[in-house]
């Protein structure tokens, strides 16, 4: 029987056992993080949990997996740690660079990373859970969840590695770029961040489509 979440007694991996119900045994969550920031990359996670954890119940040792977003950095960096560790969980993470956002949009960027991590899972997924709204460009038979990193460990586990990978590339660019803060915000647009950035122009992993580094076009009239 699988675990119930202890605080609302969501079952968590109802929408995994519904599919293996169905016949289908690879089931992948995807999640991205990175889609608001001023500066960065977005980043994707996909992963596939063991099909014992769907049908008996996380290990204890996974006890608090939740949407990245409600957990504390330490907590994350711990699960991290755990799911990179365990032979049993397939997963694979992408990115796209601010370059690439501000050529083709954050929305598309965010699906291209999606699927990048999808096609490097191997075996490869049957079915995919998807945190938000359904995204068409997917290769895969998907079921879309509003919040579904709330609603589906597979979900929660795609979030803390895309979460994790993100903001430990943002630590990196914080020493390649010391300037603006990248340590304290992750790109995010703070005050801390805009008031370096009226001081010092974007660096090389701004997003300069994202307001307020896009020009502001003259008005005619």
């Amino acid at each position: 029987m699988a675990r119930l979440d202890a605080h609302n007694r969501i079952d968590r991996f109802e929408f995994e056992r519904a599919l293996l119900r169905r016949g289908v045994k690879f089931v992948a969550g995807v999640d991205e993080a990175g889609r608001g920031p001023l500066a960065g990359p977005v980043v994707a996670a996909a992963v596939v949990l063991p099909l014992e954890w769907i049908q008996k119940g996380l290990p204890a040792e996974f006890d608090g997996l939740n949407d990245s977003k409600l957990l504390t950095a330490a907590k994350r960096e711990k699960f991290f740690a755990a799911f990179t560790a365990t032979d049993a969980i397939q997963f694979a993470i992408a990115r796209i660079d601010a370059e690439t956002i501000d050529t083709i949009n954050i929305l598309q960027a965010t699906h291209q990373a999606m699927s990048q991590a999808l096609a490097r899972l191997q075996p490869a997924p049957d079915h995919v859970l998807v945190d938000g709204l359904l995204v068409k460009s997917l290769c895969f038979p998907q079921t879309a969840l509003v919040k579904g990193d709330a609603r589906s460990f597979s979900i929660a586990a795609a979030s803390i590695l895309a979460k994790v990978t993100r903001d430990r590339l943002m630590l990196e660019y914080d020493r390649q770029f010391p300037a603006y803060g990248f340590a304290l915000h992750k790109g995010y647009g703070t005050a801390l961040h805009l008031a370096a950035l009226q001081q010092h122009g974007p660096c090389p992993i701004h997003r300069r489509s994202f307001a307020p580094l896009k020009p502001v076009a003259p008005e005619l009239f």
